[in-house]
């Protein structure tokens, strides 16, 4: 069996993690994953107090390591979703910094301080654990229910980041640059394990400034890893900023996800610098599913083709294949391949539930165009809108209201309409709060790109919309 981590046998000095001024090159960091890893070997699961440090870094691959499945949390979640997500996972130990003061609901773990102690490494012999052990338990966002613990094997990890790697022409001489949280696929598994996988090098900024991004960018980085509120912040700084402007440019690589990037944005940033921002889909589930490739040509609102090893296919509502992708055809996506993830913790029913004959089921609804190339239009249960006959993605209504010069930010709910079943409702967070859209500006303009069934009925103005860590749109709080 192959190591999950060559590099970390291969690198040498090379420069591994860097987290504002402290760095690991990789002789250093084995060292200090491997001396962790003897600590916690005999753990039968461990959880993970996931910072934005390198601690959190070194606990994470030391746990890969001594193969002891790690639960990654987040510091920013409340005391009930800590305590559900420790009481379901059961882990026998958590992982953290040493300068840090863990809450109440974890009290009751045993603790080990993550030392970054490099000058003793420990000779560790063991065998890496099989491919289809488990690796990470991450929990889902919970937007249907309690949070449910998502069992993800060593094998999901190497097929994804190695699908990336050639989608992407990830090599070991790439430097990523990212500022993402790390309980989650895309700042952990993508931002740090996917380096460490190729032998390339992270800088993390720990928060995420315009000004950080431009620095690292201009001092050699070569990839940026982000989601569409932070590049929605470098494109309103891109203004006058020339020096932010050929830092962007100057990237190999510029990565959005966890929600749609607006079209807006994408232009700004590409008028800009001359870079298309690159999309990709996944799902806690199923790591990654798809990605647009540099230079390929896909346009903006897609997020590419199927990755190397992953099988896309629409359903209907019936359940049905959708045989010949038209690009119109609205359905739900279902996945199948080795990035998947084995089921949900302690949940066999909710696990059987989740698949058909093999096919996960991601509860995304899109169209694919015969070329492959799929566009979201929006989660079955929150986003797909039945009015008047249509079946309406909410995604593609948010990306039209967000080119009307007025809308600074857009979310698109259904709401029960004695005639139509459902009626679409616009939540809009003005430009000018003094001076909004009126509402029927707003539904021409919807009705004008896309299609008149399509326009909102309803049009309710915020001071900003209810987002997550990871910048998705919590549409449960919208309709509360």
């Amino acid at each position: 069996m192959s190591r999950l981590f060559p590099a970390l046998d291969a690198a040498g000095h090379k420069p591994a993690l860097r987290f504002g001024d402290r760095a690991l090159d990789y002789v250093g960091l084995r060292a200090a994953a491997e001396a962790l890893a003897a600590r916690i070997a005999d753990a039968p699961r461990v959880a993970l107090w996931a910072t934005p440090t390198l601690e959190s870094a070194v606990g994470a691959l030391a746990a890969l390591l001594a193969g002891v499945p790690v639960v990654p949390v987040n510091p920013r979640s409340g005391n009930a979703e800590l305590t559900h997500i420790i009481g379901d996972s059961a882990p026998a130990l958590v992982l953290s910094a040493p300068d840090v003061q863990l809450p109440e609901a974890l009290a009751a773990l045993a603790r080990v301080d993550v030392l970054i102690d490099v000058a003793a490494p420990v000779a560790w012999t063991r065998e890496e654990p099989g491919d289809e052990e488990p690796a990470l338990i991450i929990y889902t966002s919970g937007t249907t229910g309690p949070p449910k613990g998502a069992v993800l094997p060593r094998r999901a990890i190497r097929a994804t980041l190695d699908a990336l790697a050639e989608a992407w022409d990830w090599t070991e001489g790439d430097v990523l640059v990212h500022a993402l949280p790390l309980f989650h696929v895309h700042g952990l598994v993508l931002g740090i394990l996917g380096p460490l996988r190729r032998g390339a090098s992270v800088r993390h900024l720990g928060r995420f400034t315009a000004e950080g991004i431009a620095t690292e960018l201009a001092d050699g980085a070569t990839m940026l890893f982000g989601v569409p509120t932070m590049y929605h912040r470098l494109a309103e700084a891109l203004d006058g900023n020339p020096r932010l402007a050929k830092a962007l440019a100057g990237a190999r690589l510029l990565v959005s996800g966890s929600a749609a990037l607006p079209l807006r944005d994408h232009e700004a940033i590409t008028a800009a610098t001359g870079r298309q921002v690159i999309e990709r889909y996944g799902m806690t589930e199923t790591l990654m599913n798809t990605s647009m490739r540099p230079g390929a040509g896909h346009r903006p609102g897609t997020v590419g083709t199927a990755l190397s090893g992953t099988e896309l296919r629409l359903v209907d509502e019936d359940g049905q294949p959708i045989r010949t992708p038209d690009g119109e055809t609205v359905g739900e996506i279902q996945v199948r391949g080795p990035n998947l993830f084995t089921g949900y913790l302690g949940r066999p029913e909710a696990t059987a539930d989740a698949f058909d004959d093999g096919w996960f089921r991601t509860g995304d609804m899109a169209t694919i165009d015969p070329d492959g190339s799929v566009r979201i239009v929006g989660r079955k249960s929150t986003d797909l809108i039945k009015s008047g006959g249509y079946k309406i993605g909410a995604g593609e209504i948010e990306n039209a209201l967000l080119e009307h010069p007025g809308v600074a930010d857009a979310a698109v709910t259904g709401e029960p309409d004695p005639d139509l079943g459902e009626r679409v409702v616009a939540w809009i967070v003005p430009t000018d709060p003094a001076d909004p859209p009126a509402a029927r500006e707003l539904a021409d303009h919807v009705a004008q790109r896309l299609a008149p069934h399509k326009r909102p009925r309803a049009v309710r103005l915020l001071d900003a919309l209810p987002r997550n860590d990871m910048g998705k749109i919590m549409k449960r709080a919208l309709r509360e």
